[in-house]
């Protein structure tokens, strides 16, 4: 039973409810999260160790006329429980009708679309400024987590809103952890900081010039009201820092923090005798990691944050000892770090997700490729997805490929991707990255190569003769699919193609294609503006060559099916096959 829920459609609603009525309303949300998260998936202790500070939010001030700026959103849930939007938790039909993240399309009490993390103080600065501009009151809150606060858009931000001189409120929502564990200086301040229940000399917020407020039960209404309540029309750049507990009110959850951030669906149900785990890219690579550090001492592996979305499982990391560093949110500083690392004997290896590494442009071109540093850089989940919005890894070929100096590879099987991870730790002449294939652990029969130095040399996986088929890393599978139909279909054998790296052409390879070949067709797991297609159709630009390219459309796609995508981009053996015939007829 719900009933104070039932009751509860706009924030408004809040505001003549007793505090027990709260704590009730607090505990109603909280079982109707773990049986939806459960159900769907999702950010499972984020949103549960957030809903008693997001209940007195909205009981002390009145959205959209005052501003949330949720730092990632993914404990945003409450919240559009709270903003009209509880039928999408309650009923499920609906639960995959909205996102996991803020977004104004959805309500007004959505002030951004959010899914990168350490944005909320700088996007906060520049709501607040933008209403003194204009003449305006109300307030404004950042809700930033404190494993968001070690990236460095996070850290401007905050130094930038102590010249604010204006009211801003920065809620930061302590409950201990990152993804994983916290690292870094800031958190020993943020420790003495609850040991101390704020009243430490040593304050990190008090020395950038902000107000600063402590509330050590950040899972008690009354107390976050009290708070919230004092800082409310604040005229200066404010801090409330809460204790919070991540995971809170599911046991499981508040054990294992780590593993509970974010679940896949039926998470708490009861398996018995659960079929092993297959392998996958992730765990290969960390096992080849380990026995990598074991013949090599100076092998260090880097994740900003995320381990266990590639495999650094805490006993990997154990494993790995002091050739593992968790920089915290901090990509830029990894990349750096990386570079570093490598200047001074090291063999790093960043892995990094292909979504996060677009916050790394300038370290990759100026500390990085700049500086031509042998550092590793491991691209997960770069391709085409089902994905959010905010999640999107289709972007990291256009971004990677087209910085000079740097080496990108795309492997097409298991062989090849560990041949590629050997030899990039061996040698010493260039930055080395690597997308590690987005598809099941298979091998594709290609011979491998162990040496991969000289640059831009394509593989010829299957000689035939009119069309060639150059298909890239992920896509090399597909290739071989519509060599197959356009054999089927056509009565040609195509030439398949593995291009290998995305960093340059095989030109001496393409020119030889002009001689017997009339078209040439490209498939590439990404965006197709400024990625390895539209290379390959400049370079036969001047020429008679057909030139057919196919990757995603620049879009941000928002949970549409992979299936729906590849048919919308024209991905599937069928249509590429008709296009070919329509092309050459």
């Amino acid at each position: 039973m719900t009933q104070i829920l039932d009751k509860v459609n706009e924030p408004q609603d809040l505001k003549g409810l007793s505090m027990e009525e709260l704590d009730t309303l607090s505990a109603e949300i909280r079982a109707l999260l773990i049986h939806k998260i459960n159900a769907t998936g999702g950010h499972f202790g984020p949103n549960l160790g957030f809903i008693e500070p997001t209940v007195a939010l909205h009981y002390v001030f009145n959205t959209p006329q005052d501003k949330f700026v949720f730092d990632v959103s993914h404990q945003c849930y409450t919240h559009k429980i709270l903003t009209g939007r509880k039928q999408y938790f309650t009923n499920p039909a609906k639960y995959h009708e909205i996102s996991g993240y803020t977004n104004p399309q959805e309500s007004a009490h959505d002030t951004f679309v959010i899914g990168h993390t350490s944005t909320a103080p700088s996007l906060a600065v520049g709501l607040a400024k933008a209403r003194d501009l204009q003449g305006k009151t109300g307030n404004v809150i950042a809700i930033i987590g404190d494993g968001s606060l070690s990236g460095g858009e996070a850290l401007e931000g905050l130094d930038a809103a102590a010249e604010l001189n204006s009211n801003l409120i920065i809620l930061v929502n302590d409950n201990e952890m990152c993804i994983a564990p916290d690292h870094g200086g800031l958190y020993k301040n943020l420790a003495l900081l609850r040991q101390t229940r704020g009243q430490a000399e040593c304050n990190f917020f008090k020395a950038l010039g902000l107000d600063y407020k402590y509330v050590e039960n950040g899972n008690d209404v009354r107390s976050l009201i009290a708070a919230f309540q004092q800082v409310k029309d604040v005229s200066r750049p404010t801090v409330v820092h809460i204790h919070t507990l991540k995971g809170k009110g599911c046991p499981q959850a508040e054990a294992n923090k780590e593993a509970f951030h974010w679940v896949m669906p039926g998470v708490l149900d009861e398996k018995k005798n659960p079929a092993p785990a297959a392998e996958t890219y992730a765990s290969l690579t960390q096992r080849h990691l380990i026995e990598k550090r074991k013949q090599d001492p100076s092998v260090i592996v880097i994740s900003p944050a995320t381990p266990g979305a590639y495999g650094l499982t805490p006993d990997v990391r154990a494993q790995l000892g002091a050739g593992y560093t968790d920089v915290g949110i901090a990509e830029e500083h990894a990349v750096a770090y990386a570079s570093g690392l490598a200047a001074g004997g090291a063999k790093p290896v960043l892995q990094v997700l292909s979504s996060f590494v677009q916050r790394t442009y300038d370290q990759l071109s100026q500390d990085l490729a700049l500086n031509k540093n042998p550092a590793t850089l491991l691209i997960h989940w770069g391709g085409i997805s089902a994905g959010d919005a905010t999640h999107l890894g289709i972007f990291d070929i256009p971004l990677i490929s087209n910085i000079p100096n740097m080496v990108y590879l795309a492997p097409t099987g298991r062989a090849e991707y560990l041949a590629m991870l050997d030899w990039a730790m061996a040698q010493k002449q260039y930055p080395v990255a690597i997308r590690v294939p987005f598809t099941d652990v298979a091998e594709t029969g290609l011979p491998v190569d162990k040496d991969y130095a000289v640059l831009n040399k394509y593989q010829v996986a299957e000689q035939g003769r009119e069309i060639a088929v150059l298909g890239l890393g992920n896509f090399f599978g597909l290739g071989k699919s519509v060599c197959g139909e356009i054999r089927r279909t056509l009565g040609i054998t195509p030439t398949l193609i593995n291009p290998r790296y995305m960093t340059g052409l095989d030109k001496p390879l393409l020119e030889e294609l002009q001689k017997t070949h009339r078209l040439v067709i490209t498939l590439e797991d990404g965006v197709l503006d400024g990625g390895f297609g539209e290379k390959v159709a400049a370079f036969y630009g001047n020429s008679t060559m057909k030139v057919l390219t196919y990757g995603a459309h620049k879009e941000f796609t928002d949970r549409v099916p992979l299936e729906e995508l590849y048919r919308r981009f024209r991905l599937t053996k069928e249509q590429i096959a008709q296009d070919v015939h329509d092309c050459l007829k």
